[in-house]
């Protein structure tokens, strides 16, 4: 995965969070449309968050179903999550379901999984939240087990279909340095949050320091993966982005205020500059992140229109904007190779 001169490309994502404005079957169906427009526009990878509460204008409780759709779609993206819920999955079931859609996509997936945060969640799935770090990582060895095709359960029981190589397909959501370091440890790659909640500093300010941990730590034989989530959206002008976003994204912010998350009485800027957002024209955003410290270090730009819901038609034209002027300008270009 080099370019002509054998330098490291990184590979271009987006992500979605299955939400729409009205009848959930439309909403579906525009989602599976993003990614065979991305499969097309010669995107690496589809990603897709699961969350079991609904979120304003929908959400996606079981991605596996969806991304087993989307493998039937498309072509050559690969396609992952951000993350799957591992505490409120079985994770051998979990198992059986990717090397499922990884034998039905041609080996196209890859799979990142994180502990989650919603209460209710926790509650309606009978586990206790308070124990969320220990779930996940008991979770993760019984799936990295299972997807060695290692006997689990204590039992000579291995997954079927028999899972293709997932040593370098795992990914791991954090929200530390600590737990940054712990990623590196098992061997997972790292996938970071497109903003750092909690804190009043710019969000790479706060993340350069864990991806730092994470290379750091990291001692396995293969290279080290760093994906990236970042809400970008260009669009003709800023004034037809803000028009897109500026609404939603402060109605998640005020969300984000009544959890504590955020502080009192922010405006729409504000909301803007906490969720880490790049709009407007291509040439804004790409300044904009050129000047983005955890970038650099990142092996996965992975975009994404959440909290925002724009229109269908914008989102597209969303995507055409960040493969053919954005990335490219940034050092990105297509594979030519759909095995890549």
């Amino acid at each position: 995965m080099t370019d002509e001169q054998g330098k490291p490309r990184f590979r271009l994502g987006f992500l979605t969070h299955v939400q729409g404005r009205g009848d959930p079957a439309v909403t579906y169906r525009n989602a599976q449309e993003l990614f065979v427009v991305a499969d097309e526009l010669g995107f690496d990878v589809g990603w897709v968050a699961q969350h079991h509460a609904p979120l304003g204008g929908g959400g996606l409780p079981s991605p596996w179903t969806f991304l087993a759709h989307a493998a039937a779609r498309t072509r050559r993206i690969r396609l992952s999550t951000a993350v799957t819920v591992l505490p409120l999955e079985d994770p051998v079931r979990l198992a059986e379901d990717v090397s499922v859609v990884d034998l039905l996509s041609g080996g196209r997936v890859e799979i990142g999984v994180g502990s989650g945060g919603s209460e209710l969640e926790y509650a309606a799935f009978g586990r206790d939240i308070g124990r969320k770090r220990e779930l996940t990582s008991e979770g993760l060895d019984v799936l990295r087990r299972a997807l060695a095709n290692k006997e689990v359960g204590g039992t000579r029981l291995t997954i079927q279909p028999p899972a293709g190589d997932f040593t370098e397909r795992i990914w791991q959501g954090v929200f530390s340095a600590a737990g940054a370091g712990y990623a590196a440890a098992v061997g997972s790659n790292l996938l970071l949050n497109r903003a750092a909640y909690g804190y009043n500093e710019p969000t790479d300010e706060v993340q350069r320091p864990w991806a730092d941990a994470y290379l750091a730590a990291w001692g396995e034989p293969h290279a080290p993966r760093i994906g990236l989530s970042r809400f970008v959206f260009p669009a003709k002008d800023k004034k037809t982005a803000l028009d897109q976003i500026g609404a939603d994204v402060l109605a998640a912010a005020q969300r984000f205020t009544a959890r504590g998350a955020f502080p009192a009485g922010i405006d729409q800027q504000e909301a803007l500059r906490r969720f880490h957002s790049f709009y407007g024209h291509p040439d804004e955003v790409i300044a904009a992140l050129r000047q983005e410290k955890v970038l650099p270090v990142a092996t996965d730009l992975i975009t994404q229109f959440n909290p925002a819901v724009p229109d269908h038609d914008a989102a597209i034209r969303a995507l055409e904007l960040i493969a053919t002027e954005v990335a490219p300008a940034l050092g990105w270009k297509p594979a030519s190779d759909p095995g890549h």
